[in-house]
Order: C-alpha cells, then structure tokens, then sequence
C-alpha cells in the first residue's frame, strides 16, 4: 500500500513539473522533491533498512558488514540489532547495539565470525526497538552475492524474544 502511494505522489510529483514552462527548472524541482520525499519517508516510516552488505572470512566462519539507515532518535526510538536468518526464519546470527546512532546515518557495523557455509541463502534484516522489523532487507548467498530485498515485517516475529537480546540503551 504504501509503495502504491508513493508511486502515486510521484506520478503527481511529475505531472506537476511536466506543465512548468521551463523544462530545466521541472527537472530541478523534480530532482529536489523526489530527495525531500525520501528524506521524509525514511525519517516517518520510523523502520530500519538494510541499505548494504559484504562479507568477509572463509567457508563456515564468514562476518558480515552491514549498513544501516534508521531514523535513531537517541534511547526512545534506536536500531536495536541486525540479524541473518535463513529462508525458514531460523536465526543464524545476531549483532547487538548498545546505543544510538543518531548523529551516524547510515552507519555501518561488522559482525563477529559465525558458522554458515558459501552456498546457504538467507536475509539479512534489521530491528528498531519501537516498530520492529523494517521490510527493506538484503537477500542472497555469500558465494552469490546480495542484494536489496523485500521482506514482511511480521516474517519469523517471533525472533524478537529469542536471545542474545539488548539490554539498556547507553545513549
């Protein structure tokens, strides 16, 4: 749904500029408010997407480096955790935060080496302490590649009360 609303802004977006006069300008004004629409939809949706992957190590001991973009707010509203999980909803690893990133957008954090082979196929997602899941998430092998994905929010929910599990929010 909100995909579709956000194509209609943007076709409004664009009939819009298409009756201006002067073509340079429309492309400009376009410009601009597609980056402010984004800008907002980001800081409103109140989710976290995982915006890049890589990884690194060897077959069955592989860390990944994963970017984040949150709309951090400091303790009341943060990026809590990232996580890989399998295409079943089995979590294979967590990276737990401590505090928020609010002056660090996107950011980007490594995770500790962990047990999982080249071929597996899995997401990577991320979870805000106050809305969850975001749906934005990266999908793929270490031997393959990822890349960005579209993923429920409510897949495999009930992670959110399997350990490990934040404690108190630093900062």
């Amino acid at each position: 749904m909100k995909i579709a609303l956000n194509l209609l802004l943007l076709f409004l977006i664009f009939c819009m500029n298409s009756c201006s006069s002067d073509t340079k300008d429309a492309e400009e004004d376009n410009t601009s408010e597609n980056q402010e629409i984004q800008e907002i939809q980001e800081t409103t949706d109140g989710v976290a997407s995982v915006t890049e992957v890589s990884v690194t190590g060897e077959e069955d001991l592989y860390s990944f480096n994963v970017t984040i973009s949150s709309p951090d707010l400091g303790c009341q509203q943060y990026v809590d955790w990232w996580e890989v999980i399998d295409l079943d909803g089995n979590l294979l690893y967590r990276r737990i935060f401590t505090h928020s990133h609010v002056d660090e957008q996107p950011f980007t954090r490594l995770g500790d080496p962990f047990n999982i082979s080249a071929n597996e196929e899995v997401y990577i997602r991320a979870h805000m302490n106050t809305t969850s899941y975001g749906t934005n998430v990266f999908k793929g092998s270490v031997a393959d590649g990822f890349s960005s994905s579209f993923l429920a929010s409510d897949f495999a929910l009930n992670l959110e009360e399997v350990e490990p599990l934040p404690g108190n929010c630093a900062f």
